[in-house]
């Protein structure tokens, strides 16, 4: 028996280290993090979140896609669809094979560790259940805390981004007030209005349109135009990510593109159209853009005796018309409104001062922010659509990439912060999935 008097000891909740993992359809952004200590990018790890099978038969897990020379025909294996963890089967061996196999750089005792976890917004309760059972069941975490990832980035310097005073030592680790985040990744793109860090539900806005479906359409066009690559996605997403860029005049440049008919023939305006050197797989494994040649352009494929042998893709329009369906979704018969448009529905359900102070701290994260114009059209856009009496202020995150994980290892990085939100496989197993929902709606601070 202890002692008389003395004080029964109760054990700290929070593990030594937290994993916090991005989970997104394209990439996982993983990285570990400790309590009292500042996190950067450099801390981030971006892990393909695939299962790859090339036309040799080999397969590749998750980062073991770095070691493959070979992209033609790669079949993938995608865990998530639609911003949801859907195939269970095939994340637990990329989980496994990224955070617990001998050779991991992120190697880590799930009972020893805290886990952040990302979901998209609006995850059907059915997959939510799912997802808490692998969690504390499967892999046996120690505590865990599972949040949409727009919401992660209000603990982020945002006040930096736009140049504003710092607050006062005793605010500093406080979401800021008034929070417009857009997403525009692989999924899909959403807009999250957070306040003081907690999403305003009713106002929160998805644009089916992402990375995934202008590498689709892309690819669509290509094989009408060109050869036939409706097997060729990765081959295609590089391109896209190499050429694309968003057109401030949209019908200007589809002008200086065209043609002209057989009796009026123009030439191309070179510099919009360019010659992507497609990959052959023996000599090298990524292709690459160049200034267009019409007479290389017009053989398309150069025989050995001409030199070495080139397969060219030559693209004009499609290196805009792709990257406008985030802003025309109906061009490819998508009835939605654009991405400018629906920020400004979703702002439409706010208060006046709300929406003022929304408009005032745009952050864009995800990786279509990177098309060269994008900022620029949302930018210009957007003001037209705004009031002309509201401020409107868009910035770009450093790394677009990385920056909703950043914010979830700063929030790892505060041991108080952290035991607010997460929620220990004792009390999983005490209250049950439905119990954990309601915790994890509330945010930081909701716990009693």
């Amino acid at each position: 028996m202890p002692p008389k008097g003395s004080k029964k000891v109760v054990p700290d909740p929070i593990a030594p280290k937290t994993l916090i993992l991005d989970n997104g359809a394209y990439t996982i952004k993983a990285g570990l993090s400790s309590p009292d200590t500042e996190p950067n990018y450099e801390d981030c790890k971006v892990i393909p979140n695939c299962i790859a099978r090339s036309r040799d038969k080999r397969v590749y897990i998750a980062s073991e896609l770095e070691k493959c020379v070979d992209f033609g025909e790669m079949a993938f294996r995608r865990p998530v669809e639609r911003g949801f963890i859907v195939n269970w089967e095939a994340e637990k061996a990329i989980w496994e094979q990224e955070f617990l196999s001998s050779g991991a750089d992120l190697r880590c005792d799930p009972k020893e560790t805290n886990l952040i976890l990302t979901e998209a917004p609006n995850c059907p309760a059915m997959l939510q259940k799912n997802c808490d059972e692998m969690v504390f069941e499967q892999f046996e975490f120690a505590s865990y805390y599972r949040c949409i990832g727009p919401a992660l980035n209000a603990y982020n310097d945002i006040r930096s981004l736009f140049s504003d005073p710092p607050p006062p030592p005793h605010l500093a680790h406080l979401p800021p007030e008034c929070l417009l985040l857009i997403d525009t990744s692989y999924s899909h793109t959403t807009i999250t209005p957070l306040y003081n860090g907690r999403p305003i539900q009713p106002a929160l806005l998805r644009l089916s349109v992402g990375g995934k479906v202008l590498t689709n359409y892309l690819k669509e066009i290509a094989s009408i135009r060109h050869y036939n690559m409706l097997d060729e996605t990765y081959l295609l997403n590089e391109i896209k990510e190499a050429v694309s860029f968003v057109s401030p005049q949209f019908s200007t440049d589809l002008e200086r593109t065209w043609k002209g008919g057989l009796k009026d023939r123009r030439p191309l305006d070179p510099s919009i159209v360019v010659d992507y050197v497609l990959p052959d797989y023996e000599t090298r494994s990524h292709g690459f853009a160049r200034p267009h040649d019409p007479v290389k352009a017009k053989i398309k494929r150069l025989q050995p005796q001409m030199g070495l042998r080139e397969d060219i893709l030559p693209l004009g329009n499609e290196r805009f018309a792709v990257p406008e369906l985030l802003f025309s979704p109906t061009d490819i018969g998508m009835q939605e409104a654009g991405l400018p448009e629906c920020v400004m529905q979703s702002l439409s359900s706010l208060p006046p001062a709300l929406q003022a102070g929304m408009l005032a701290n745009v952050v864009v994260v995800g990786g279509n922010s990177l098309i060269d114009g994008f900022m620029e059209r949302l930018t210009s856009e957007l003001r037209g659509l705004a009031p002309s009496n509201f401020p409107v202020r868009i910035e770009r995150a450093p790394d677009p990439i990385k920056h909703t994980w950043l914010g979830g290892a700063r929030l790892a990085s505060s041991r108080e912060l952290l035991k607010s939100v997460v929620v220990t496989k004792a009390d999983y197993l005490e209250h049950g999935s439905t119990w954990l929902g309601r915790q994890f709606l509330g945010g930081a601070g909701a716990k009693g």
